[in-house]
């Protein structure tokens, strides 16, 4: 299977799409005021502590505290007025599991775990990372148990295990890959071998080791010199953390639309991978990149309630406060012979769109699919046992329980990033938020993407843009930098006229001609 990553960099938001064989499969965006800050590391303050809860609140210096549970705390020696936290703890004997299904041992042992109130306390400073980006009313989930992933490594300064990923399967080659990292570490710190260190050499290992450490002791130096809350290390962005993860084992080819991107992914690469930069390609048609490989209409595919299967069968998704429903109906398909066999074909195509699209939308938590009832149990089990096969090309972690006797299957999926109809939609106030439109920050970035197309064939002396009057109020305001960075790429002067007439999503884009 051919893969590559597509990667479209603009001044309000950077889009990455992972396509296979052609069609996406992933899309990544980074907005300018991004809350996807997973990775990150804070110094934080406890600013309540909730036993009946066992967890606590944390200032870490955003608008909406950050959540940690008792589990998620790893601390082994504290000061009174402040923590002084970075020795490890002691060992426990559990597995070691990462995005990659990396693990250490087999066995499991947790002892017995303090109380939250006699961890930790109210104004004690403590060192996190950020493991669950801020979603909604939701703020940040946190953990001190540090990890800080590299091309080839994740260290984890609080361990001394050892996990090798499970998606390397040779065995002689997973043996010594943790021989390698062992004797490089000496067991003074824990670390996670990637699948991409498969094939790779001691000495590339020892050179991210130390990058990794130097990295730990940075933070550990900032976090006693600064002043709580305040941000201590900060996670790549999104291109270069597609780079980071995907290129190789997931990507074959890296296309990118900016000159200034394509040059901090080649300079990223000379310092982990300079064999690879090769594989980075600089995008110069035309049109617009995604335009080009026809990824428009499977973004809007991702942003619809119901989504036709090609032989006229659909699913509807339900996304709910708790959880995603999915229903699986035959629509205008009849079939050729009988009613099993309907639905059973059904089902089967079923799962393929289910399963592609909870990758294109990141949908995590709680999901039930209710397929069509099948009286057969092993057409049951031809359902179940595809959805498996198809769900096993996710890299998040996803538990799946058989089909029950309502034909229901429920599945639970790691969540990764904001789901992106959360980050290109708000709720409907059209409808009293029963459903959902375009937020106004997405129009103003297609109306952006819209006059740069228009442009290019362009002859007249300005553009006139008919808006909305939210719309245009937000293109005087907060995104008035957009206009400002349109007139100057496209050398036109820019005029906005708001219509009450117009719905929120629409616009029209006239040209002026010269008199």
């Amino acid at each position: 299977m051919y893969k590559k990553l597509v990667i479209n960099v603009s001044e309000p938001e950077t889009r990455v799409a992972l396509l296979e064989d052609g069609t996406m499969t992933e899309l990544m965006i980074e907005r300018r005021d991004d809350a996807n800050i997973a990775g990150n590391v804070y110094k934080g303050k406890v600013c309540r502590v909730l036993p009946g809860m066992q967890a606590a609140f944390l200032d870490i210096g955003l608008h909406q505290s950050a959540f940690i549970h008792v589990s998620d705390l790893n601390i082994d020696n504290y000061e009174e007025g402040g923590v002084d936290i970075f020795s490890a703890p002691p060992l426990l004997d559990v597995p070691l599991m990462d995005d990659e299904g990396a693990s250490g041992s087999d066995e499991t042992l947790q002892p017995a775990r303090q109380s939250i109130e006699d961890t930790i306390t109210e104004g004690q400073e403590i060192l996190v990372q950020v493991a669950k980006s801020p979603l909604g009313s939701k703020g940040a989930r946190v953990t001190s148990n540090i990890s800080l992933p590299g091309r080839f490594l994740v260290l984890m300064p609080h361990s001394d295990r050892i996990g090798v990923s499970r998606r390397i399967e040779d065995e002689r080659e997973r043996e010594r890959l943790k021989e390698s990292v062992l004797s490089l570490s000496q067991g003074q710190m824990g670390y996670i071998v990637r699948t991409a260190a498969e094939g790779i050499g001691e000495e590339k290992l020892a050179y991210e080791m130390g990058f990794l450490k130097n990295l730990w002791e940075n933070i550990q130096i900032k976090f006693k010199t600064s002043s709580a809350p305040s941000l201590l290390h900060k996670e790549l962005n999104v291109s270069l953390r597609a780079v980071r993860d995907l290129l190789t084992h997931e990507a074959d080819k890296v296309i990118i639309d900016s000159h200034s991107e394509y040059r901090l992914v080649l300079a990223f690469l000379d310092g982990i991978m300079p064999s690879l930069k090769s594989s980075v390609e600089l995008f110069d048609g035309p049109e617009p990149i995604f335009d080009a490989f026809n990824l428009i209409g499977d973004i809007s595919r991702a942003l619809n309630r119901k989504v036709w299967l090609k032989s006229g069968g659909y699913i509807v998704l339900e996304h709910t406060e708790a959880l995603m429903a999915i229903d699986v109906n035959t629509g205008r398909y009849v079939g050729k012979h009988n009613l099993e066999e309907t639905i059973l074909k059904t089902n089967l195509e079923a799962v393929k769109e289910i399963a592609y699209q909870i990758r294109l939308r990141d949908i995590g938590g709680i999901i039930i699919i209710d397929f069509i009832d099948m009286e057969r149990k092993s057409n049951q089990e031809k359902v179940f046992n595809a959805l498996r096969g198809e769900m096993k090309k996710d890299k998040s972690k996803t538990h799946i329980l058989p089909i029950s006797e309502m034909g229901l299957v429920q599945m639970t999926r790691k969540r990764i990033r904001e789901p992106l109809p959360r980050i290109l939609c708000e709720p409907c106030f059209y409808c009293d938020g029963k459903g959902y439109l375009l937020s106004k920050r997405t129009v103003c970035y297609n109306i952006y993407r819209d006059i740069l197309r228009e442009s290019r064939d362009s002859v007249g002396g300005r553009f006139a843009l008919r808006v909305h009057p939210d719309i245009a109020e937000l293109l005087h305001g907060e995104e008035n930098y957009l206009v400002s960075s349109l007139e100057r790429t496209v050398g036109k002067h820019i005029v906005i006229y708001p219509d009450e007439k117009f719905h929120m999503e629409q616009y029209d884009i006239l040209e002026i001609l010269k008199t």
